[in-house]
């Protein structure tokens, strides 16, 4: 009996909620994020496709997504309202005796024996739209990695499957960073590297591509190219590497001494976080977004792992230190990594 992987992704997973509590909604162009007011800083949650086909994205400002798109329904962040959605559905999959491994609130994996996954996917999509209204896409592989980037093609409400002998007619000639786990950084060093596409980095040395990214990552990258992937489906409860906190000022902070006061605040309010998981922390790291968009991160190592507040706050600073910039910032954020 075959072995498959299985991805679900709920399509546009919170402008799909905000649509199905307000159905007049529907097919209009959907921004959430921040307080749901584009006049004031903050950044796009998500954005529908109607609002997609404008420009608008995660992670946009607010102020740039209304300018792209003047006409969007702009909504306020309701995470609690999202969680449960989310662990309506996550139930819903976990009742087909699969196992299921969480991703987020819209993604999982499921692992599945048979020889008819498509028609395990289009059980899984039925028993979703049953229960909560929402549609997803199904991608459908024999690793992770295949299913995660077949889920793409899929989308919206659909279902897509790669193999390893469709892996290169489906990926090999895509940019490199259309891969799981490739950014625009790593993807611009391949293309100095003389490396572009995917077929590209499957064929590629691991011992050179070593020498150039790592003893670690250079193989990995050539491995993640060819389609493979040993990782396997787990149900065992995620468990974050960090807690963070971040804040988004409506006026950008001129003075440093309140971007000071401003990184104990979130730096004692991280260490409550911290507490309250009973994890130690070896590593604090400061986020400081410049105006207009500029955005730098410092780190700094605790020599023995800690929960002190005082021991954060003060590793927060020293990391705050590394800045050399006194720039107005319109962003601070403080991240706290778990001990290993």
């Amino acid at each position: 009996m075959a072995r498959w992987v299985l991805h679900v992704d709920l399509d546009q997973f919170i402008a799909a909620v905000e649509v199905l509590r307000r159905p007049e909604l529907r097919g209009r162009p959907v921004v959430v994020g921040g307080d749901g007011d584009p006049a004031k800083r903050g950044v796009v949650s998500t954005a529908s496709y109607e609002a997609r086909a404008y420009g608008v994205h995660s992670g946009l400002p607010l102020r740039t997504a209304v300018r792209r798109c003047p006409d969007a329904v702009f909504l306020p962040v309701d995470r609690d309202r999202y969680e449960a959605v989310s662990h309506q559905v996550m139930q819903t999959l976990k009742g087909l005796g699969l196992v299921v491994e969480v991703l987020g609130w819209d993604e999982a994996f499921l692992a599945v024996d048979g020889d008819d996954p498509e028609a395990v996917a289009e059980e899984i999509r039925d028993r979703v739209r049953a229960a909560t209204g929402l549609e997803c896409s199904v991608g459908i592989g024999r690793n992770k990695l295949q299913a995660k980037l077949a889920t793409g093609f899929g989308k919206p409400a659909g279902v897509f499957r790669i193999t390893g002998e469709t892996w290169f007619e489906v990926l090999g000639d895509r940019p490199a960073d259309a891969l799981w786990g490739i950014g625009a950084k790593t993807a611009k060093r391949l293309k100095g590297l003389g490396i572009a596409t995917v077929g590209e980095l499957a064929a590629a040395d691991p011992g050179a591509l070593a020498e150039e990214m790592g003893p670690t990552i250079g193989p990995w990258l050539v491995l993640l190219a060819q389609g493979r992937d040993n990782s396997p489906v787990s149900d065992a409860p995620y468990v974050p590497r960090s807690c963070g906190r971040e804040t988004t000022y409506q006026h950008d902070l001129d003075d440093w001494e309140d971007v000071r006061r401003e990184v104990s605040r979130l730096a004692r309010w991280v260490a409550g976080d911290v507490a309250d998981d009973g994890r130690d922390v070896a590593r604090v790291i400061v986020k400081v977004r410049y105006a207009p968009f500029i955005t730098q991160t410092h780190g700094r190592t605790l020599g023995t792992p800690t929960v002190g507040p005082d021991r954060i706050e003060e590793a927060a600073l020293a990391a705050l230190d590394g800045f050399t910039g006194r720039r107005p910032v319109r962003l601070l954020g403080v991240r706290a990594e778990f001990a290993r």
